[in-house]
C-alpha cells in the first residue's frame, strides 16, 4: 500500500493522518474548503503533550486531484459518510482498501452496500484531541487504534495498515473480532457522550455520583441487548467495564460534548440513536437511550429559522418562533376559518392574540410590526389593533399557504381594512416599545 488518502483533519483524521504524514510523503488529505485553505496555508499542525509538529502533506477538496489512493483512511463523522462516499467513488479501483475510524455500528456495512465488493476494514479510534481551529489539533490523551477484518481472520492487507501505523509510531492492535470491538466502545459512547452533554461537565462528574451507576447498567444493558440480536454477544459486565476504563480519562470531555459547544452537528442518530433505531425494529425497549436521544437533540439541535417559520422577538423576555404545525396545534378558540376574512378560500388562520400570548412581553411593549421574508415591507399596529383585529393566515386547502396566495404565513386584520395591514412572507414579528418600522405609504390612524 503505496498511496494513502486521509479523508478528514479534524480531532481524529487530523491527529493520525498528520502522524502518517510525518515519516511518509505519500499521504494525502481530501479536505473541505476552509480546512483545505488552512492546511495550504500553515500546513496542518499537532500540538500535543508528546511534541508539536507541522506537516504540509498534498491536499486538496476533489480526489480526482491527488493521487489515486490504495488505502482510503476515514476520519470523518458519522453524518458525512454518504457525502465522503461520491467524493472518493471516482478514485476506487478494483483493489482500493477503506479503514474506517468512525464511531458507531453500521459505517462498515454501509460501504459495503454502497462499492458491493470485499474492500473495507473495520478500525476503532480511541483517542482524545479536539480541534483548536482549521488545520491545528490538540492532542491530550492516548492515540491508538485497533483493526480488524470484517470476518475476522488475519489478511496480507491487515497487516500491511498495521505496519503502516507502527512505523509511524501509532500503536495498531489486531482484533480478532472488530464487530465485538467496536460494540464494546458503543457502550463507552452511549454512555458518556450524552451525559456529559447533559450535565455540561466532564466524566468525572457522572464517575462521582453513584447513583449514575444505575443510569450507566440501563443504558449498556439495552445496548448489550441489541448487539445480542445481532450475534453480538457482550461480556454480562460490560457497564463495570465501560465504568473502570473511563477512570484514567476521567477529566475529559467527549467528543459529543466538544461538538455541542463548538457549534458543531452530533452524532447522537449514529449512537444513542442508532440503538434505538434498531430497538424498534427488533421489538427490543430501549428507554433510557430514547431519553438520552431525545433530550440530546433537544440541547444541542439549534433553532431552527428560514422559509415555513415566523419567529416573535424584540421587547420579549425569550424569542420563540412557530411553524406551520406549531401554529395548528394552538388551541381552537384562536384559529379562524379564512373563509370569513378571505371568501372564495378555504383554509385557516390564527388570530394573533393567540399567537401573541405565546411569549412574555416587556413590560413597557405597545406596539407589533409585522417583516416580510425579503425585509422589504413591514407594518406596525398597535398591540390593541393586533390583538383585536390581527389573523395570520397559514393554510389554504389543507396545505400551507402558498407564496403566490402570500404565504407561508400572511398577515391580514379585518376590522381595519388591508390598506392598514397586509403583509405577504410574514417572517418576523417583532414586538417594540413605541413605534416600529412601517414602510406603509397609507397608515389606518390608531383604533380605526
Amino acid at each position: 500500500m503505496k498511496q494513502i488518502l486521509m479523508v478528514g483533519a479534524g480531532s481524529v483524521g487530523g491527529f493520525f493522518g498528520a502522524r502518517l504524514a510525518k515519516s511518509n510523503p505519500d499521504v494525502s488529505f481530501l479536505l473541505r474548503p476552509n480546512t483545505l485553505a488552512a492546511v495550504k496555508q500553515k500546513g496542518l499542525t499537532i500540538r500535543s503533550v508528546d511534541g508539536t509538529f507541522t506537516v504540509r502533506p498534498q491536499a486538496a477538496s476533489d480526489a480526482r486531484q491527488l493521487p489515486r489512493p490504495d488505502l482510503i483512511v476515514l476520519g470523518v463523522k458519522a453524518y458525512d459518510l454518504d457525502e465522503v462516499l461520491n467524493q472518493i467513488e471516482p478514485v476506487l479501483t478494483e483493489k482500493t482498501v477503506i479503514l474506517t475510524l468512525q464511531n458507531g455500528i453500521d459505517t462498515e456495512d454501509r460501504l459495503l452496500a454502497k462499492i458491493q465488493r470485499d474492500c473495507v476494514v473495520g478500525g476503532v479510534a480511541y483517542i482524545y484531541s479536539k480541534i483548536v481551529e482549521p488545520g491545528v489539533i490538540d492532542h491530550y490523551k492516548k492515540g491508538t487504534v485497533s483493526i480488524g477484518e470484517l470476518m475476522g481472520y488475519e489478511s496480507e492487507r491487515l497487516l500491511g495498515i498495521r505496519d503502516l501505523f507502527t512505523s509511524a509510531g501509532i500503536p495498531c492492535h489486531l482484533s480478532k473480532d472488530i464487530r465485538r470491538t467496536k460494540w464494546e466502545k458503543m457502550c463507552w459512547n452511549c454512555v458518556f457522550n450524552p451525559i456529559t452533554v447533559l450535565i455540561d461537565d466532564r466524566v468525572a462528574k457522572a464517575l462521582d455520583h453513584s447513583e449514575m451507576m444505575g443510569v450507566i447498567r440501563q443504558i449498556v444493558g439495552e445496548v448489550a441487548a441489541i448487539a445480542a440480536t445481532l450475534k453480538v454477544p457482550l461480556p454480562p459486565d460490560m457497564a463495570e467495564r465501560v465504568v473502570k476504563a473511563s477512570q484514567e480519562i476521567r477529566d475529559i470531555h467527549t467528543s459529543m460534548y466538544d461538538d455541542w459547544k463548538a457549534g458543531r452537528p452530533t452524532e447522537i442518530d449514529y449512537l444513542n440513536g442508532y440503538i434505538v433505531e434498531q430497538g424498534r425494529k427488533l421489538g427490543i425497549p430501549t428507554p433510557v437511550n430514547e431519553a438520552f436521544t431525545a433530550m440530546i437533540k433537544a440541547i444541542t439541535v439549534k433553532e431552527q429559522t428560514g422559509q415555513g417559520r415566523v419567529r416573535i422577538e424584540g421587547a420579549v423576555v425569550q424569542p420563540v418562533s412557530f411553524d406551520r404545525a406549531a401554529i395548528a396545534s394552538l388551541p381552537a378558540e384562536h384559529h379562524v376559518d379564512v373563509s370569513t376574512v378571505m371568501p372564495g378560500m378555504k383554509g385557516w388562520g390564527i388570530r394573533l392574540k393567540g399567537l401573541l400570548d405565546i411569549p412574555a412581553l416587556a413590560i413597557e411593549a405597545d406596539h407589533v410590526a409585522f417583516h416580510a421574508s425579503d425585509g422589504k415591507y413591514s407594518a406596525c399596529l398597535t398591540l390593541e389593533q393586533a390583538r383585536e383585529h390581527g389573523v395570520l393566515v397559514y393554510e389554504l386547502d389543507g396545505a400551507p399557504l402558498p407564496d403566490t396566495k402570500g404565504g407561508p404565513f400572511r398577515l391580514v386584520t379585518p376590522g381595519l381594512g388591508d390598506l392598514c395591514a397586509n403583509v405577504k412572507g410574514v417572517a418576523r414579528i417583532e414586538i417594540t416599545k413605541g413605534s416600529g418600522r412601517d414602510t406603509r405609504q397609507t397608515i389606518c390612524p390608531p383604533g380605526s
